[in-house]
């Protein structure tokens, strides 16, 4: 069915797939061409969850911030050619048992599939296109003379922000947000899930389950599905 334009936007971390932008640049550190540097950045990784921990409690717009940092020194070309072996070996095995039965509902429900994600837009597109989404909303590495800065080209997608990428998609198509549904995992996810129509609840943090119980969300778990 053709996509109609009423978007459904679905988070991926912990709301598609158990993967996270930590696994994932594990992921690069761990096999960069250099053997030195890829033992120097994932014992960077290993040493420093107690910190990413710490950061994303308190804001996971903080966390993206000071994580995305790792990514200092790597190549865009090394980074896009990496990124399928990425889905196959890190990301395909941790997409949950129920993911893809859902998009194919709101497919043929003729939504149009928007996955709104804080990842990179090269860690995702695989994805993307394994799944058929319509559009990726991510975040997007900066980079100068094809290295990475460290930085997030701004915007960072993250939590308000978040509202803002809904709304700006919704008035690309000319449909109000009231009208669009949206998924998410996280509690810091809650101001995306409250500026839809249709928010529901998935394999939801604790925090997050409460409110949507409390307010009659949907809550679907995608994992035993």
């Amino acid at each position: 069915m053709q996509a109609s334009g009423i978007p459904a936007f679905f988070d991926f971390d912990g709301t598609l797939a158990s993967s996270n932008v930590v696994t994932r640049y594990a992921f690069f550190a761990k096999n960069h061409p250099s053997k030195i540097e890829a033992v120097r950045r994932y014992g960077k990784v290993l040493a420093g969850v107690p910190l990413w921990l710490g950061l994303d409690a308190v804001s996971r717009k903080l966390f993206n911030e000071v994580f995305f940092r790792q990514y200092r020194g790597l190549r865009r070309d090394w980074l896009v050619s990496q990124s399928e072996a990425l889905f196959e070996q890190e990301i395909r095995p941790k997409i949950f048992a129920g993911t893809r039965n859902l998009l194919e509902q709101d497919r043929e429900q003729g939504h149009r599939l928007v996955l709104l994600s804080g990842g990179f837009d090269f860690d995702l597109a695989p994805f993307v296109r394994e799944f058929g989404f319509d559009d990726l909303i991510s975040n997007q590495l900066e980079f100068e003379n094809g290295v990475a800065t460290g930085h997030v080209i701004a915007p960072l997608l993250a939590e308000d922000e978040k509202v803002s990428a809904i709304r700006r998609h919704c008035a690309e198509y000319n449909v109000e947000a009231a009208r669009a549904k949206a998924y998410s995992d996280s509690f810091s996810d809650l101001p995306m899930l409250e500026v839809v129509g249709f928010p529901a609840a998935v394999n939801p943090d604790r925090r997050l389950r409460r409110i949507a119980l409390d307010r009659g969300w949907p809550v679907l778990d995608l994992q035993g599905s």
